[in-house]
């Protein structure tokens, strides 16, 4: 392998969620796009990212799957985490547009305020900012 070496064959002690957990196919196939994405914009060369799909089918846990990823950029997730919504799923979205048409400043007053209250009530969804 290239460069990867180090970082395809080390199961990652630390990172988030349980990186000992077992990766399913679906956390794979996750982690395969996402690779294919940086390779597509140019932040992978094809030897790596060929190197590093090669890794993805051997991984066994969800820190080897991270650990994959782990020097690209955008925000860190375990394998299977979906992306937070930029809109929290408790938010009433038709107030949010009625204050965005109507007042613009209050609409997003409104919305940064229930998404930090999503995010430090653990709502599912909240953004993280």
């Amino acid at each position: 392998m290239s460069q990867l070496s180090g970082a395809a064959g080390v199961v990652m002690n630390g990172g988030p969620g349980r990186p000992d957990v077992l990766a399913s196919d679906a956390d794979r196939d996750g982690v395969a796009r996402r690779l294919g994405s940086a390779f597509a914009e140019g932040r992978l060369t094809a030897d790596e990212h060929a190197d590093r799909v090669q890794a993805i089918y051997g991984a066994r846990t969800l820190g080897e799957l991270a650990g994959l990823t782990a020097d690209l950029p955008g925000p860190a997730r375990a394998a299977g985490e979906r992306q937070p919504a930029l809109v929290p799923d408790e938010m009433d979205r038709c107030l949010l547009c009625a204050l965005l048409i109507c007042c613009p400043p209050v609409g997003i007053a409104w919305l940064l305020v229930a998404r930090r209250r999503a995010r430090t009530d653990g709502v599912a969804g909240a953004a993280d900012c």
